[in-house]
């Protein structure tokens, strides 16, 4: 668990390789927790948190998470019934998507080996 204040000092790149060493080569399941993002950017919860991180950070987060052995991962408290324009849906749609971008790219280069 990664608290947005960690984020917010150290910076996704600092945050990301911090995980990087605790996962290491172990599988992996990713639960996304969408309140983890400031409800400027997912208002579509229902346990809102202000000094949440913004989606940038999150994905950011993500993107340098590649090479872990993920096997799993899901996107928690989105609730379609606050969410303004659909801006929720959006960012859990997208941190979806960097996971299996993440996912695809360990698939392929097992297969390489």
């Amino acid at each position: 668990m990664v608290s947005a204040e960690e984020v917010h000092e150290q910076g996704p790149k600092a945050v990301a390789e911090h995980i990087r060493s605790i996962v290491g080569a172990a599988p992996s399941y990713l639960s996304f927790d969408i309140d983890a993002l400031d409800p400027a950017f997912a208002p579509g919860t229902g346990t809102p948190e202000i000094g949440g991180l913004a989606s940038w950070q999150a994905q950011s987060i993500l993107r340098r998470l590649n090479g872990l052995h993920f096997v799993g991962m899901d996107v928690v408290e989105v609730a379609p019934a606050y969410d303004v324009a659909e801006i929720t849906s959006l960012a859990a749609a997208t941190m979806v998507y960097e996971y299996l971008v993440l996912a695809t790219v360990m698939r392929t280069e097992e297969r390489r080996v």
